[in-house]
């Protein structure tokens, strides 16, 4: 860990020894921070953005590989490649944080938690993450922060161009994808399939199958993952500006896990959205759109069963009569956001959002549909080196009521090109129908939403092509969902949330450097026996550094991520160790088109846990093929 440290601090130093002599680079644009398309040096958020090429660098396997170790980012999984995945933003929980894809909110509508492990990355064109309150623009569950994942698209003008790669490895690692994206001169378009496979390991750890302790078996195997996905994108712009826009994205597979009980879930994910963009008048621009994330897990014990879904998704049960339970959810979503330039550096957006969300479940439920709208507004305004941007957003549920929140924030621009910014908002996240109902399908007591305020400043600078951002935080978290003694659900927790984040990052003279550090304390603030103890699965303290060079037709490249100790349990009593790991990697380009790939994780065969009884992968190999034609 200190090793972590020092190298993100020795980035920070070379950054600031570069920064008079380094050109200026081009300012990319975010669109998450304030649901519109704003250069980065204007978002007051702190944003880390990973681009397309970062993830042909870093040749990750699965989303965590790419978003662990980012700065107030920790992530748990419970046994390797295609096991449930989940993370913590800001030491928050695992539900407090949004996450899009092409702007359509996913996660199942029972949990509220998106499936991270079948999001394939092999589809995806760049992430945006910004950390802090957001839901003043989205509504509930933005606490920790919001995660926007792009898929790929063509280009206007782009001739058909196919793409390619195929990927081996450990634990009979298999992986592959085929596509093709193009346009014509106002057009463009992207199809792709692709697909995964591994054997796996023993997820569970041998030993931890008493009640209560991870898997209830203690049976050793391997436990396999398999999981296919397509993608559909495309758009028209016309002449006058006018812009509409497609997106469809599929996966399905099926995970394999240790259990008496279940040991096998079917899951598929579909999220599809479109969006028409036009000028009403030449200061008003105003985009309709609509979205739709459905999600479905059948569990089985010993197999799957051949059973089916009828028309009115009814499930019919299969002659084997295997099936232990399931879950389908549907979110129909909708949304009408008109910009209007005020002035010179002056906008302001405002809209309504409504989003439906639908369950079926083998557990009856009293109640299986709600109904959210949320009205928000916008203002940004630069004057000179000040910069302003004031939100505010109303969303009325018919499950939960009425809930109002707002942000703040203040930036001041320094002759040298360094910023410093201020803000305050405030979030919440709605209690989910899992909360309300389950396991008994009625409810218990009315739960409250979950509430949360945070002030934060931040410094941040982007002196030529180096880029550097220090941000200190602090959110205090109320009416927390915990469960009492009964394990019934109620408002009874509270925490605070403290941290410092760094990043830093360039591309110079060929070398490609990332470094990120977190440095966090995720209390409990209730006043029982918990009292300031860590929450669960989040460290104090973690820290990446990503670090590549161009050798002519050789790329060469490692990554450093190490993580401090932390609890799997609310009591503090079962310790996760700290660990550190080391990935090596290589690409040799062949041509412009042709390239092959090797990556070493785990270099050292570090054995460590993100959830306590769930084993983490060793050493593993991997060799990538790829066809990429540049464009």
């Amino acid at each position: 860990m200190k090793k972590t440290l020092l190298a993100a601090a020795l980035l920070s130093s070379i950054a600031a020894a570069h920064a008079a002599d380094a050109p200026d680079a081009l300012d990319p644009v975010i669109v998450t921070a304030t649901r519109t398309a704003t250069p980065l040096d204007e978002v007051l958020a702190p944003v880390t953005v990973i681009t397309h090429e970062d993830i042909e660098r870093l040749q990750p396997r699965n989303v965590q590989d790419l978003l662990a170790g980012l700065p107030g980012v920790v992530m748990a999984n419970t046994g390797g490649i295609g096991q449930q995945t989940s993370l913590f933003m800001r030491g928050s929980n695992s539900s407090h944080t949004l996450v899009l894809v092409d702007g359509v909110r996913v996660g199942t509508v029972g949990a509220g938690l998106p499936a991270y492990e079948q999001l394939a990355v092999e589809q995806i064109d760049h992430i945006e993450v910004v950390r802090g309150p957001r839901s003043s623009l989205y509504g509930s569950d933005a606490i920790g922060g919001v995660i926007q994942i792009f898929t790929r698209h063509g280009q206007a003008g782009e001739a058909p161009t196919p793409s390619l790669s195929v990927t081996g490895g450990s634990h009979g690692y298999t992986a592959g994808q085929v596509g093709v994206s193009g346009g014509t001169t106002h057009g463009w378009y992207n199809a792709s399939l692709g697909g995964q496979y591994t054997s796996g390991i023993n997820a569970c750890r041998i030993g931890a199958g008493t009640a209560f302790k991870g898997c209830f078996t203690d049976e050793p195997d391997h436990d396999a993952y398999r999981t296919y996905n397509g993608a559909l994108s495309g758009g028209y712009r016309w002449d006058d500006g006018t812009e509409l826009t497609g997106s469809w994205l599929r996966s399905k597979g099926d995970i394999e896990y240790d259990g008496d009980y279940q040991n096998l879930t079917r899951r598929s994910q579909q999220v599809a959205g479109a969006k028409l963009a036009f000028d009403v008048l030449s200061a008003w621009r105003m985009s309709v759109s609509l979205g739709q994330n459905q999600d479905r897990a059948d569990n089985y014990l010993n197999g799957a069963d051949k059973g089916y879904y009828d028309a009115d998704f009814n499930y019919v049960t299969g002659a084997d009569k295997l099936r232990v339970g399931y879950l389908y959810s549907k979110r129909n979503q909708g949304s009408w956001q008109n910009d209007f330039t005020l002035a010179p550096g002056q906008t302001l957006s405002a809209g309504v959002d409504y989003q439906q969300e639908k369950l079926s479940s083998d557990t009856d439920y009293l109640k299986d549909t709600r109904n959210n709208t949320g009205v928000f507004a916008l203002y940004q305004g630069v004057f000179g080196p000040h910069e302003i941007q004031l939100s505010a957003r109303h969303d009325h549920n018919t499950q939960f009521g009425n809930h109002t929140t707002g942000s703040a924030a203040y930036g001041f621009r320094f002759d040298n090109g360094m910023k410093v910014t201020a803000s305050y908002g405030t979030a919440f996240h709605a209690p989910t129908f899992n909360d309300e109902y389950y396991p008994y399908g009625v409810p218990t007591v009315n739960l409250k939403p979950e509430k949360s305020r945070t002030a934060e400043i931040g410094l941040s600078g982007r002196p030529g092509i180096w880029n550097w951002a220090v941000n200190a935080y602090q959110s205090q978290v109320d009416d927390l969902i915990g469960y009492d003694a009964n394990f019934l659900p109620v408002n009874v927790s509270k925490a605070r949330l403290r941290g410092l984040e760094g990043q830093v990052g360039a591309d110079v003279d060929g070398w490609h450097v990332r470094g990120y550090l977190t440095l966090q304390q995720p209390l409990d603030r209730d006043s029982g026996l918990e009292k300031d103890n860590l929450l669960a699965r989040r460290p104090r303290r973690t820290g990446r550094v990503d670090l590549d060079k161009d050798l002519g037709a050789l790329t060469l490249g490692g990554s450093v991520y190490a993580s401090g100790y932390s609890y799997d349990d609310a009591a503090n009593t079962t310790r996760l160790g700290g660990y550190t790991t080391a990935d090596l990697r290589a690409t040799w380009h062949m041509d412009d088109a042709w390239s092959v790939q090797g990556r070493v994780a785990n270099v050292a065969d570090k054995r460590y846990e993100t959830a306590a009884y769930y084993n983490q992968l060793g050493r593993t190999y991997y060799v990538t093929v790829r066809f990429s034609p540049v464009r």
